[in-house]
C-alpha cells in the first residue's frame, strides 16, 4: 500500500503512542479527583497545558482541550457568535473553510445571522482589501483557514489580524489544521486558533482550541467539571499529553519534514504536469504536503478508485466534504465545474518515501492510459 493522504490522518508516531501509554500506566486518577492520585494527575495535565501555551505563544488558561479540530471549530464560531449577538449578527469567511466551519456558519445563517463569504483570487488567496471592505459596525467574527485543506494554499492570516486590530467588537478565528508543522503559526492578533494534532503524529480523538483570556466565548457543553469553563468532559489527561509531544516534534523538526517534503513535492509536480490531460490546481506557493490535480473528463471520484484498486490511497477533497459534490476550493479557483468535479488530492509527509513517489508514478500512468480517451 501507498499512502498519500497525510492531509486527512497521519500515523501516530511511535514516540507519541510510548507517551500516551506511559502517562495512561502513570496516572490512573480523573484529574478532578481530589484525593493524592487525583492530584498528580491534575498537576500533570498542567504541565502539559504549560507546554502547549509555550508552543503556541499562548498562556496556559487560553488552552482549551477539546475532541478535534471539528469540535474546537464549532466551539469557536458558535461560541463567538452567540456571545456577541447583541452586537451585532454578521459574519465574515471564504469558500474554501472545512465543512466544521462552513456547517457552523450554515446553522447560524438559519437562526438569523448573515454570512459574507469572501471572493478567492485565481492563486487560492483572499484579498485582506475585501475583509476591510466588507466589515461592518455589526461584524462580529471573521473565520479564516490558514492553510487550505484542498489546495494547501496560505492565506494571509497575519494581514488580516492586523487589519482587524481596529475594530475590537469583530473576533478572528483561524483553523490551523493544515499549518501546524507546516508553516509558522503564531496565535498573536488572533482570538482564536484551532487545531488537530492527529494531522501530525498525534493521537486521533484530540484537539485544541486556543482562546484570548477575557474574550466571551459561549459554551456549547454543559455540565460535567473540566480543565475549563468552556468545555465539559472529564480531562483526557493520556491525549493532552500525546498532542504536546506531537505538538512538540513538529515545530523542533518543520524544517527538516519540510524539507523531505519539498523534494517529494517538486518531483511530482514535474512529473503530472508533462501529461496533456492533467491540470495542477494547487497554486506554486501552496505548501508542499498538499498537491490536487484534475485529470480532464475524468471524475475524480473515478481516478481515485482506480489508484486505490492499485493499493494507492489519495483522496477526493476533504476526508469530511460531501461525496458527489464538486470541489469548492478548486471552483473557487478555476470557475470551472468539471475541473472540480475532475479534482483529488496527494497529500504528503516526511513518513513517504522516494521509493512510493516512484511506485505512485507508475501506477498513476498505468491510471491515466487507461482512463483518458
Amino acid at each position: 500500500m501507498i499512502y498519500l493522504d497525510y492531509a486527512a490522518h497521519a500515523p501516530a508516531d511511535p514516540a507519541v503512542l510510548e507517551r500516551f501509554c506511559d502517562i495512561e500506566r502513570r496516572f490512573p486518577a480523573n484529574p478532578n479527583s481530589v484525593h493524592m492520585a487525583g492530584k498528580a494527575a491534575r498537576e500533570e495535565m498542567a504541565r502539559v497545558t504549560e507546554q502547549i501555551a509555550a508552543l503556541t505563544g499562548a498562556s496556559p488558561a487560553e488552552v482549551i482541550f477539546t475532541s478535534g479540530a471539528t469540535e474546537a471549530n464549532n466551539l469557536a464560531i458558535k461560541g463567538i457568535a452567540q456571545a456577541s449577538r447583541h452586537i451585532g449578527k454578521h459574519i465574515i469567511s471564504t469558500p474554501l473553510e472545512h465543512s466544521s466551519v462552513s456547517g457552523s456558519l450554515t446553522a447560524l445563517q438559519e437562526r438569523g445571522w448573515e454570512i459574507d463569504l469572501l471572493s478567492i483570487g485565481r492563486d487560492g488567496t483572499v484579498d485582506p482589501e475585501e475583509v476591510r471592505e466588507l466589515l461592518r459596525p455589526d461584524t462580529v467574527l471573521v473565520a479564516i483557514c490558514a492553510v487550505d485543506s484542498e489546495l494547501g494554499t496560505i492565506q494571509p492570516v497575519n494581514e488580516i489580524a492586523a487589519l482587524l486590530a481596529d475594530h475590537p467588537n469583530c473576533r478572528l478565528h483561524v483553523d490551523a489544521t493544515q499549518a501546524i508543522g507546516r508553516i509558522p503559526v503564531d496565535f498573536s492578533g488572533i482570538d482564536t486558533l484551532s487545531f488537530a494534532p492527529h494531522k501530525f503524529g498525534g493521537i486521533c480523538g484530540s484537539g485544541v482550541l486556543l482562546k484570548r483570556s477575557r474574550m466571551p466565548l459561549e459554551p456549547q457543553m454543559n455540565g460535567g467539571a473540566s480543565t475549563t469553563l468552556y468545555r465539559s468532559g472529564t480531562p483526557a489527561l493520556g491525549l493532552a499529553a500525546s498532542s504536546a509531544l506531537a505538538l512538540q516534534l513538529a515545530c523542533d523538526e518543520r524544517e527538516s519534514r519540510c524539507a523531505v517534503v519539498q523534494r517529494h513535492s517538486e518531483r511530482l509536480r514535474k512529473a503530472l504536469a508533462a501529461y496533456p490531460a492533467v491540470h495542477i490546481n494547487s497554486p506554486e506557493h501552496a505548501v508542499p504536503h498538499i498537491l490536487n490535480l484534475s485529470v480532464k473528463n475524468v471524475k475524480g471520484t473515478v481516478f481515485q478508485r482506480a489508484l486505490s484498486e492499485k493499493g494507492v490511497c489519495v483522496s477526493v477533497k476533504s476526508a469530511c466534504s460531501a461525496d458527489g459534490l464538486p470541489s469548492r476550493a478548486v471552483f473557487a479557483v478555476s470557475r470551472d465545474r468539471r475541473n472540480a468535479l475532475s479534482s483529488w488530492r496527494i497529500s504528503l509527509s516526511h513518513l513517504t518515501t522516494d521509493a512510493e513517489i516512484h511506485e505512485f508514478l507508475a501506477v498513476f500512468d498505468a491510471c491515466y492510459h487507461e482512463l483518458v480517451k
